[in-house]
């Protein structure tokens, strides 16, 4: 459940924070008021494309945040949007990609905006909401896990049966790169190992002098650091003697002297130890350039070289063998398809047993909402079509009629925009599922209707707020009055520049709004009055109508 919401420098808003509640909260305001900003604000948050023009002109930076409270933990979703255009996202304070984003988000906010009802004109989206209104999601990821098997196992059988030519030529360039590989006999880190001794080798004769001038000075003659150490521990320790604080620094003398000890035997050695013949370093060289080749073929790294060598093995003892391995894998698909046959036979069954259902509490649904003459079917493609697929073998498409004596026709050729909020509305009722504490936002479902159809869809909201939190945003007073919330949001001028701001009313403040709503400008007493008996009853009385209604009756009549 969205619990805050937080926007700053977005477009017209320059700060809105809004503390929400489960059930319905609409929000109302004047057209061009900013509460379709709003929208868009929490569809950056869902992980929508974000472009510098939504940055309010003067900033630098649009951010938007949301908590949101799932299963009793915090969830702290946040946007920030730069004025360069660019766009970073982060989760409970952690940086996160848009596509994570949108995984995360997509279980917890649904967005409805004025023309996202529009995606059920698509067919391909009618079998999704099929599926999830009938609980059918686990059979269909099934089928779905089924057919990626499939699709493998068909993949590696067409590898198998190359045709002899292919094959051949298969096997040669692996067998070259296998080889080829193989004769480098390469160790891991063995460019790493080799460039270090390069450049030893490269600069022996400096390395063996100064070697031999540390020596020297550190331990070999009369003058030396270490000969020169027992003067100095013999001050220190006529220094200790004196004062204390000196001591430790004393009992550290037979640390040191081991150390340049130590140091000197190694500097002893180390000459020794540096191979600067010519014939090395050309040895090297020589070895760098055979596997900077190989790396530049196979590569780009070393270890990648080596990797590819072993595919090249594998795959050639899997052609060696395809013969018996194609039997393998012919085997394993057959019985992959008849479990793929059976899975997805079960689900369409199902489908259909389920779209009958679903047709019938669809239509009790639309006729809660002024569509009580709606006739609906879910029509599935004949069997003779079925195209195995990774949600089953069906396709599906919603069939309408809200008039009677009119054929079925499909949904995308028939219905009018009130009706599509309508039925977007009746399956989002239909498809609830208890202690989701999913949000819902719609905005302006109350697209192409009025008067008492729009009472009805207020009150649905508000049933459908029993199950979700929904945030609605709407121009009829009959909804508003069904809000358990009610949020204003308004746009001023504020030192010269827009300003827009929202803000939770309070019950008087809220009939004063839903007042304005039905009467325009001119609120009276009477007005007030019918705007609470309104909220406190879900209805409107029949001679105060809509402004919106009233103005397009009149438009018609005029007509």
């Amino acid at each position: 459940m969205l619990r805050y919401l937080s926007i700053r420098h977005l477009a017209v808003i320059e700060r809105v924070e809004l503390e929400l509640d489960a059930g319905l909260t609409v929000l109302t305001g004047e057209t061009g008021a900013g509460k379709s900003i709003l929208v868009e604000a929490v569809g950056l948050l869902l992980g929508a494309r974000a472009s510098s023009d939504l940055v309010r002109t003067g900033e630098e930076l649009a951010v938007i945040e949301a908590q949101f409270d799932v299963d009793g933990a915090e969830v702290i979703v946040r946007r920030e949007i730069s004025s360069s255009g660019r766009s970073r996202a982060f989760v409970n304070g952690a940086l996160a990609t848009a596509g994570a984003l949108r995984e995360l988000a997509a279980r917890l906010i649904e967005v409805h905006g004025q023309h996202e009802h529009h995606g059920l004109l698509d067919p391909e989206s009618h079998l999704d909401l099929l599926d999830a209104w009938a609980g059918l999601e686990a059979r269909r990821d099934a089928v779905g896990a089924v057919h990626a098997r499939l699709t493998a196992l068909r993949a590696e059988l067409d590898t198998l049966r190359l045709d002899e030519r292919e094959k051949a030529a298969r096997v040669d360039l692996l067998t070259f790169q296998r080889d080829e590989i193989a004769r480098a006999a390469l160790q891991p880190g063995e460019d790493e190992a080799l460039g270090r001794e390069r450049a030893r080798l490269a600069h022996a004769e400096r390395l063996q002098r100064l070697s031999a001038e540390a020596y020297t000075g550190l331990y070999e003659h009369d003058a030396s650091v270490i000969a020169q150490l027992a003067g100095v521990w013999k001050r220190v320790a006529e220094l200790a003697s004196i004062d204390p604080d000196v001591a430790p620094y004393l009992e550290s003398r037979e640390a040191v002297q081991v150390s340049l000890q130590d140091l000197a035997y190694f500097l002893r050695d180390y000459a020794g130890r540096i191979d600067a013949s010519p014939e090395r370093l050309q040895a090297v060289e020589d070895r760098l350039a055979l596997i900077e080749r190989l790396k530049r073929k196979y590569g780009p790294s070393l270890d990648e070289v080596m990797t590819h060598g072993e595919r090249c093995r594998q795959e050639l003892e899997t052609l060696q063998g395809s013969g018996e391995r194609a039997v393998a894998v012919q085997a394993e698909l057959e019985r992959t398809e008849r479990e793929y046959r059976t899975l997805a036979g079960e689900l369409s069954s199902a489908r259909r047993e389920a779209a009958v259902r679903f047709a019938e509490a669809l239509v009790g649904e639309l006729e809660g909402l002024a569509l009580g003459r709606t006739r609906f079917e879910l029509r599935f493609e004949p069997e003779g079509v079925q195209v195995w697929g990774p949600k089953g073998l069906d396709k599906a498409e919603f069939f309408v009629s809200t008039n009677p004596g009119e054929d079925l026709r499909p949904l995308s050729r028939i219905v009018s925009g009130g009706e599509l909020s309508r039925l977007m509305l009746a399956i989002k009722t239909l498809s609830a599922r208890r202690g989701r504490g999913a949000t819902l936002i719609f905005d302006e479902v109350d697209a192409g209707i009025g008067g008492a159809t729009a009472e009805v869809v207020g009150r649905r909201l508000r049933a459908l707020a029993d199950d979700y939190q929904v945030l609605c945003i709407t121009h009829l007073p009959q909804i508003a009055a069904c809000g358990h919330h009610h949020i204003h949001v308004a746009k001023s001028v504020r030192h010269g520049r827009t300003v827009t701001t929202a803000e939770r009313l309070d019950p008087e403040r809220r009939a004063a709004e839903i007042a304005r709503m039905m009467a325009g400008e001119t609120v009276t007493a009477d007005l007030i009055e019918s705007a609470r008996r309104m909220i406190a009853g879900g209805a409107i009385p029949r001679r105060a109508r809509a402004k919106g209604e009233s103005e397009r009756r009149k438009a018609k009549e005029r007509a």
